[in-house]
């Protein structure tokens, strides 16, 4: 099935700021050690830049995408208000998933002896900036 051109448009403009995404990815991965992948997303599970080398890329955004959709459920069932991030920890490690903004998603891959203060606080700042670059690029899909 065909997308209607609008939303053709903004997916478009949203992979043309995956340079700028990825080196974001990037530098959060620098900044915090024992982070082994992060990936950013369109809230509905379009990957737009990804530095995982150990999970497919597609399929975690696809499950972030559901896990957002319960986690927002919940939020606003039990009146937390908008969703802001959400944290599962397993057996080897932590994923994370921060807004970035209101169209898209931060998820961060972490081993288990990864510092969660340090993760949520530069991956909070990095979903803010992933926020501004989405935002730069939805603007640009609305211009004529």
């Amino acid at each position: 099935m065909r997308l209607p051109l609008r939303q053709r448009t903004e997916r478009k403009w949203l992979l043309a700021a995956e340079p700028e995404v990825l080196e974001e990815l990037r530098r959060l991965r620098a900044r915090v050690t024992h982070v082994t992948g992060a990936l950013a997303a369109t809230s509905d599970g379009v990957v737009l830049a990804h530095d995982t080398a150990t999970v497919e890329p597609e399929g975690v955004a696809a499950l972030t995408a559901a896990a957002l959709g319960v986690a927002q459920s919940l939020a606003g069932a039990t009146g937390r208000g908008a969703f802001r991030e959400l944290l599962v920890r397993g057996e080897n490690g932590y994923v994370a998933t921060y807004a970035a903004g209101s169209t898209a998603v931060l998820t961060v891959l972490a081993g288990d002896r990864a510092n969660v203060g340090r993760l949520h606080m530069e991956a909070r700042r990095s979903g803010a900036r992933l926020a501004d670059l989405v935002g730069v690029a939805l603007s640009r899909a609305e211009q004529p």
